[in-house]
């Protein structure tokens, strides 16, 4: 059975730092992209990162010099370093995974589909 565990959120004031962590179970990472959603409350699911099975990385706009995406295929995790953040990065951070190479920035590309952890950025 295949699964996506993400951990990490919480609250963290602005300018401040999370980690996300993304525990995959089922499957092994190798051959798959893995990426990261968000959804704030009344708005639609975006594209956060994404990084592909040799390790190319993509990012919405928004976070680009922020945020790191990363994967450890030995340890079957991805991770997401958030580093100055902003109000605006409050939403429910979702991993994905799909099984192909390359990175999809659309939520119809991912198969998999994590629970979702919940990031609030506020003072």
């Amino acid at each position: 059975q295949v699964r996506l565990v993400e951990s990490g959120g919480g609250l963290v004031q602005p300018g401040g730092s999370l980690r996300l962590s993304c525990e995959a179970s089922g499957f092994t990472l190798e051959g798959y992209a893995m990426g990261w959603f968000r959804q704030a409350p009344g708005k639609e699911r975006e594209f956060v990162a994404g990084i592909s099975s040799d390790g190319g990385t993509v990012y919405t706009d928004a976070v680009k010099g922020r945020f790191t995406i990363s994967r450890d295929n030995a340890k079957n995790t991805v991770y997401l370093q958030m580093n100055s953040l902003k109000p605006e990065d409050t939403a429910v951070y979702y991993c994905v995974a799909r099984r192909t190479g390359s990175v999809a920035t659309v939520p119809g590309g991912y198969y998999y589909w994590g629970q979702g952890t919940q990031v609030t950025v506020s003072s």
